[in-house]
């Protein structure tokens, strides 16, 4: 009877596998065309060339010279720039998210949840570039918050086209992508856990700490990289609120393909962006394995003093 069932066992496991490849095929193939493949054409073009005014590439002699030309001082200080804006809003994002998205899933009740990630998403019912247009709107020197600052005597200050006006609108831009991770993490968490954390002598900073903290930093972890990511490649924010004082890589990039027709030193400002992503991501991760190894250490402290 075993030696029967056990090959059908089988048969069905393979056809399970085989399903489940099928359904995942879909996803293979947008990523291989629309990730893959233009990640290797970006590639191969960076070890090309310029060779003349009216030839936008040139991959006839390959060579690392388009890379050496990239890291030229006017980069490195927009690199920097655009890696202070990016760090700063993601971390902004996390601190404003993190208190929203405890009250939507812990304090709020639940008939009135939906509501609230509906609110949250509005403004992605509306159009990213008219979104900013609209903050270039309140900070230019005509708008209301101007004519509030000459009414009280401070003069008119200059708020667009500025590194904060780009750090406001990204802020603004990429909250919601914070917030809903977050959200969708806390949900999870049994009020009852706190009530036995405070009853069994527990303060706010010990219950968030052991219940709170593990539980959400999945959602930290996919907040974080969810923001971050898209952030330091963006060029509409710039593009529309910073001007030259607030200018991003982004920008520079598509510069050199639109305006300079430069497609080799383009791709190669595109892939030096690309690795530094890749390596704050790998950053941000070893952070979260030593944040996680600290906490547990914490825990297996506590488990052994109380069994003392």
């Amino acid at each position: 009877m075993t030696a029967v069932a056990l090959p059908a066992t089988r048969t069905r496991g393979r056809r399970f596998r085989w399903n489940v490849g099928v359904l995942a095929a879909p996803v293979a193939v947008w990523l291989l065309f629309f990730f893959v493949a233009p990640f290797v054409v970006i590639l191969w073009y960076s070890f090309g060339d310029k060779p003349s005014l009216y030839i936008t590439h040139d991959n006839s002699v390959l060579s690392l010279g388009r890379y050496v030309e990239a890291f030229n001082p006017t980069f490195v200080t927009v690199f920097l720039r655009t890696l202070q804006i990016s760090v700063v809003g993601t971390i902004l994002c996390l601190v404003i998210a993190f208190p929203m998205a405890y009250w939507m899933a812990v304090k709020l009740p639940a008939r009135f949840q939906g509501i609230a990630v509906a609110l949250v998403l509005v403004p992605y019912w509306t159009n990213f570039l008219v979104r900013t247009i609209g903050w270039q709107i309140v900070l230019s020197p005509t708008s209301f918050l101007a004519d509030a600052s000459r009414a009280l005597g401070l003069g008119t200050p200059q708020l667009l086209y500025t590194t904060g006006a780009v750090q406001l609108g990204v802020v603004y831009n990429y909250l919601p992508l914070m917030i809903l991770p977050l959200y969708v993490t806390l949900e999870r968490l049994d009020p009852r856990l706190l009530e036995a954390s405070r009853d069994l002598g527990a303060n706010a900073f010990e219950s968030f700490r052991r219940v709170t903290l593990p539980i959400v930093l999945p959602g930290v972890a996919a907040g974080l990289l969810l923001v971050f990511v898209p952030l330091m490649g963006d060029y509409i924010t710039p593009s529309v609120l910073g001007g030259a004082a607030g200018s991003m890589v982004g920008q520079q990039v598509a510069s050199q393909f639109n305006v300079a027709q430069n497609w080799a030193l383009g791709s190669a400002m595109a892939i030096v962006l690309m690795v530094a992503i890749i390596a704050v991501v790998v950053l941000f991760a070893l952070l979260f394995r030593l944040v996680k190894a600290i906490i547990d250490r914490f825990e297996h402290v506590a488990i052994v003093e109380g069994e003392a």
